[in-house]
């Protein structure tokens, strides 16, 4: 055990699990080499075992704190190139982001061109169909007179026999 472990290693704290609730509580102990025995006490409850041999303990605490110094010139060479780094990663950082934000933008510009594009086509493709359609119209609207005058021929015909070799 360490020499600060020693000094202030007279307390420990234990665990224990109380069957019926499944509480914990925590126990004082002394080191191992004082303890005689340990038991496991009523929930919250601390407990400082004492035996006989160690009729008063020590129980005063220290602690110091240095007194302040400045930093030395090398601590502060080395945060100015801390700084300095930080600042030149930082920079790196911005850089590489306004470099993706207009890759980004361009992106965008080109997508809505592709969309433009294709929105024209498709009403190109609109308007060629519209006029197909209007095509196929008018090529039903002629067949429909011309079998109509064939009908008006065929009635004009008087032969029974070269009616039916006209008519559909």
């Amino acid at each position: 055990m360490s020499p600060t472990h020693h000094h202030l290693g007279f307390i420990f704290l234990k665990s224990c699990s109380m069957e019926e609730d499944d509480e914990r509580e925590l126990e004082l102990l002394l080191p191992a080499s004082s303890l005689a025995h340990v038991t496991c006490r009523a929930p919250k409850s601390a407990v400082i075992t004492e035996p006989a041999d160690h009729p008063s303990l020590d129980l005063s605490l220290s602690m110091s704190v240095g007194p302040w110094r400045p930093p030395s010139n090398e601590d502060a060479k080395s945060n100015m190139r801390n700084v300095q780094a930080l600042k030149q990663q930082t920079a790196e950082q911005i850089r590489l982001a306004a470099v993706e934000k207009a890759y980004a933008e361009r992106v965008r510009e080109l997508t809505r061109r592709e969309l433009e594009l294709a929105e024209k086509e498709f009403a190109r493709a609109r308007m060629v169909w519209e006029r197909a359609r209007e095509e196929v119209e008018r090529v039903e609207r002629m067949k429909d007179m011309a079998t109509r005058r064939i009908n008006s021929t065929c009635m004009e015909i008087t032969c029974q026999a070269c009616r039916q070799r006209f008519r559909p």
